[in-house]
């Protein structure tokens, strides 16, 4: 009898140390990720009826607010821009949650990160509702021309501040109304939201910052910088042969053509100026993998970009043991094909680090956050994310990104006055359409901003390429934004 008892005795403090175990790992190791995660609605269930700030842009226009209503809930959340301004402040909702903005600064808008500051001797005898008003670096101004360039093209515009990792515009088509999913009859939000979630056309995904598709030539960016940074070019050397199309070695006999057919060579200014595939694919091959994929790595790929926007993706290049076996798939990842794949924020964040003397800063959408007595109470300070290369690499790519748009592939996104720096690219889907791309910065002596545009599955014509379609709608964001 003894036995057995000293044996249930050993068994149940087993079973209690598994549960002091379980308990503290879920408490302290897991808390974050757990508190983070998409399905946890618990955060934003307790937070739904209290006072909450304003989200406004820049330029003062208000994005979010609450405002009061008769019923359980007291306040409703209302979007006054709707779906101009979706992907960036999401929504409120009490059956889904919180997405963007109003998700990442939850607490600052209900004013709980003030909550052990007290300011008054009212403070203390009063118990006050504290919220706090949230003012983001986008300006409408900015947005209203990047989504118009849009129209109704599937795709994404991002707009960046170089110097500081500050967005200006972040627009998506197509977008949502976020009122939809923020009322108060939940039968009427959870039809919005089936209703949203069959779309084919995926309203919900930001295809700027959530969304990965092959960057084609714009990714010759980071080619180029990486040869440069790496020694395996020079400006002035190798000088490629003139071709049309490139053997690719150990494929059966595949080649690899220039667009549309074209013959092209030189050094690597030239090759860029007129994006040549065959001279950036033996580029690829020479340089070789460790380096390539290294360089893809300083500028930020197989990272999630640090946005205070949640669940922003990682955009990739394989790693360099991927092609042990495959120097045809390195000769098409040095030109952004294959199983290379980029967001729109990330080729904005590479036309970024070459504006910015190599330097990749942090993108952010915040600008400052002020309690509901109009004091600043949070400052966002720009950080350095990564030096991507050399300042002396980063000025040689980007003379050679202002003679793509002086005279190369990207000619219609010249500004009088102003010196553009860019880059084209068209990228090949394998269903019959393209993806198009422009990167771009200016003034190219004095940066003030980063745009990446990218059109998404247009179908297959000579004049659908990111010269043709991408650039004007950069040229359009650049001109409206040094104009204010």
């Amino acid at each position: 009898m003894n036995r057995q008892i000293r044996g249930l005795g050993v068994m149940l403090m087993v079973l209690f140390a598994a549960l002091f175990v379980q308990v503290n790992y879920l408490q302290i190791f897991s808390a974050d990720r757990l508190n983070s995660h998409p399905a946890n609605t618990r955060a934003i269930v307790r937070d739904f009826a209290r006072p909450r700030g304003v989200i406004q842009t820049s330029d003062g226009v208000v994005l979010a607010r609450s405002v009061e209503v008769d019923d359980e809930f007291e306040r409703q959340r209302e979007y006054p821009e709707g779906a101009l301004f979706a992907h960036v402040t999401g929504y409120l909702s009490f059956a889904f949650g919180a997405e963007g903005i109003e998700r990442t600064y939850n607490d600052e808008l209900v004013g709980r990160d003030q909550e052990t500051e007290i300011t008054k001797l009212s403070d203390l005898l009063v118990k006050r509702e504290l919220t706090g008003d949230v003012t983001l670096t986008i300006s409408k101004k900015l947005q209203q021309v990047a989504s118009e360039q849009l129209g109704e093209r599937k795709g994404a515009v991002v707009a960046l501040n170089p110097r500081t990792g500050a967005v200006l515009a972040m627009a998506d088509y197509p977008s949502y109304d976020p009122n939809r999913l923020a009322g108060h009859s939940q039968s009427e939000v959870r039809a919005a939201w089936e209703e949203l979630n069959a779309d084919p056309d995926k309203p919900l995904l930001s295809r700027a910052f959530r969304e990965r598709y092959p960057p084609g030539s714009s990714f010759k960016v980071v080619t180029a910088a990486s040869a440069l940074a790496s020694g395996a070019a020079s400006i002035a050397n190798p000088v490629y042969p003139t071709l049309t199309a490139l053997p690719l070695p150990n494929s059966g006999g595949q080649t690899l053509a220039n667009f549309g057919g074209g013959s092209c060579g030189g050094n690597l200014p030239e090759a860029l100026r007129v994006s040549c595939n065959t001279a950036f694919a033996q580029l690829g091959m020479d340089m070789g993998a460790e380096k390539l994929a290294g360089g893809a790595g300083e500028f930020g790929f197989r990272e999630e970009p640090p946005i205070d926007l949640p669940f922003a993706a990682a955009s990739n290049f394989p790693e360099a043991g991927a092609f042990d076996r495959d120097l045809p798939g390195l000769a098409k990842s040095a030109i952004g094909q294959q199983d290379v794949s980029a967001t729109p924020l990330q080729m904005a964040l590479v036309a970024a680090a070459i504006a910015n003397d190599g330097k990749i800063m942090k993108p952010h959408l915040l600008s400052e956050i002020r309690n509901d007595e109009g004091e600043v109470t949070e400052t966002y300070r720009p950080e350095e994310w990564k030096q991507a290369v050399s300042s002396s690499v980063a000025q040689q790519v980007k003379d050679m990104m202002v003679g793509v748009v002086e005279r190369g592939t990207g000619t219609v996104a010249r500004l009088p006055g102003i010196q553009v720096a860019g880059k084209t690219g068209t990228a090949q889907t394998g269903l019959e359409t393209n993806h198009v791309w422009f990167i771009s910065f200016a003034p190219a002596n004095d940066p003030q901003i980063a745009v990446a545009v990218m059109l998404e599955n247009l179908p297959t014509a000579s004049e659908a390429t990111g010269g043709g379609l991408a650039a004007p709608i950069a040229r359009a964001v650049i001109q409206a934004a040094l104009a204010g």
